[in-house]
């Protein structure tokens, strides 16, 4: 059952505001695990299906939390539909031990969608997000009326087995600077360099009721999943054939972490897929372009 904010055991209705200010709520699965979670837009807190369609449900990055979603991003998402961020098992505020394969993360995220009562869903998939969404789509078709793979990949595409040395070295580090950040979320021009700051100004404004940091050991997982995911194995890329719902894969034109050539292949295989690659920017872009990736996401799931 939802809760109040993680820790508290009121069960006062979530609030509608920008993502920023919202209670950190937590909702108990079937398979034993905590999840925490924000839900924002119209029909909030509904259970099932939300009056206005299905909820857009978000899949965060390798080692982000609640707080790693740009409110402006979500804000703007939220602003015509019911928008759901949670923690997957073990990561942030959810209990449990982070798994090291996608494909465990995504029988986890089902156990999250379930316990909240939704049987259909748009899924919102960004980077390590992406892979898990991909492989909800494949477990759980039913569950999936569209999918959004934001800085995406293909499982088994040759050269994803672990990323560049600069990548790793930067966001898999146990303190990450903010300069690092920018390095690999944002492209080296002085415009998205200056959109990047402005993002993490944002991100990082919240000051109370923070969600908790993704530990180490969860990082260690989600590297794990993460290489397994990229262990090429030409087979692995025509399972994509059976997703027959609508796609959109979307990219920065710089990406150094997942490379935009990734973004093309998974289109390419993918029978309903449709393609958009944003200038100027890299991994961090749906950060960057906020307000336009938002109307093309609403676009799309209209």
């Amino acid at each position: 059952m939802a809760t109040g904010t993680a820790g508290d055991s009121t069960t006062a209705e979530p609030r509608h505001g920008s993502y920023a200010d919202l209670p950190n709520r937590t909702v108990t699965a079937a398979n034993g695990v905590d999840y925490a979670y924000r839900d924002t837009g119209e029909g909030a807190g509904d259970t099932g299906r939300a009056a206005g369609g299905a909820p857009l449900v978000l899949l965060q990055h390798f080692r982000g939390n609640l707080d790693n979603w740009d409110p402006a991003l979500v804000d703007a998402l939220a602003s015509t539909r019911r928008v759901i961020a949670f923690d997957n098992t073990g990561v942030g505020g959810s209990s449990g031990s982070t798994p090291d394969t996608v494909e465990q993360m995504a029988r986890d995220a089902v156990a999250f969608l379930t316990a909240m009562g939704l049987t259909r869903v748009d899924l919102l998939g960004f980077s390590l997000g992406s892979f898990v969404a991909q492989q909800i789509a494949l477990t759980r078709p039913a569950m999936v009326r569209r999918l959004v793979l934001a800085s995406s990949a293909p499982q088994g595409a040759a050269g994803m087995h672990g990323w560049a040395p600069k990548v790793i070295g930067v966001i898999g580090s146990p303190e990450t600077t903010a300069e690092e950040v920018l390095d690999v979320f944002y492209a080296p021009s002085p415009t998205s360099r200056q959109a990047g700051q402005l993002a993490l100004q944002r991100i990082f404004a919240r000051s109370t009721d923070r969600d908790a940091p993704a530990s180490w050991a969860t990082r260690e997982a989600q590297y794990d999943a993460v290489c397994t995911w990229g262990v090429p194995d030409h087979g692995l890329l025509q399972r994509l054939g059976c997703l027959t719902l609508p796609v959109f894969v979307a990219n920065g034109d710089s990406d150094p972490m997942i490379l935009p050539h990734y973004s093309y292949l998974l289109a390419g295989l993918i029978p309903q897929a449709r393609l958009r690659i944003y200038p100027d920017a890299a991994h961090g872009f749906l950060f960057q372009h906020h307000a336009e990736f938002a109307a093309d996401v609403e676009a799309f799931l209209s």
